[in-house]
């Protein structure tokens, strides 16, 4: 059964109205949203990491990278994530994601969020009512696929995180 990790790039920075949009980078909460979240994004256990060329999504596979959570090896990056609708994530997903069982896609909203909402169709009710209200940057959404294939379909959502449940978790 393949597995779909979903993870939206981590708060970017609005100070330089000069940058385009591909090019912000993460702030300074960003980068350490992007540490915090790693552990969740190592048990989910990608074995491919998808990844739009927007700046900040390289920065927070970086900010992951250097962090444990997967090896650098692993990451492919491809711009038609960039702002991709849920049909073109599926189409990067399958076009790069043969003799792999948990693929991880770092991009953007609202492309990620739709796609995370139409697919969790089964899992905990309470982190399905969380998914369907907000998918905030950084956040992390883990589906188990129930067919075979990397297609929109019925899919259990196993797990979504975000900084901020993190944060609450350990109290700060």
């Amino acid at each position: 059964m393949p597995r779909l990790i979903l993870l939206r790039h981590a708060k970017s920075a609005w100070d330089d109205p000069a940058l385009a949009d591909h090019d912000r980078p993460l702030n300074r909460r960003g980068r350490a949203a992007a540490r915090l979240m790693a552990k969740p994004v190592a048990e989910a256990a990608p074995d491919l990491v998808l990844c739009s060329t927007a700046r900040r999504t390289r920065e927070t596979v970086e900010h992951m990278v250097n962090a444990g959570a997967f090896p650098a090896g692993r990451v492919v990056h491809d711009a038609a994530l960039y702002h991709a609708a849920p049909a073109a994530i599926l189409a990067v997903v399958g076009t790069h994601a043969a003799g792999h069982a948990a693929v991880m896609v770092v991009g953007h909203n609202p492309g990620l969020h739709e796609l995370a909402a139409s697919m969790a169709t089964a899992g905990d009710d309470q982190a399905r009512a969380a998914l369907a209200a907000k998918f905030p940057t950084a956040a992390l959404a883990v589906l188990d696929l129930a067919g075979p294939g990397w297609r929109p379909g019925d899919a259990r959502l196993t797990r979504f995180v975000t900084p901020r449940m993190l944060e609450a978790a350990a109290g700060q």
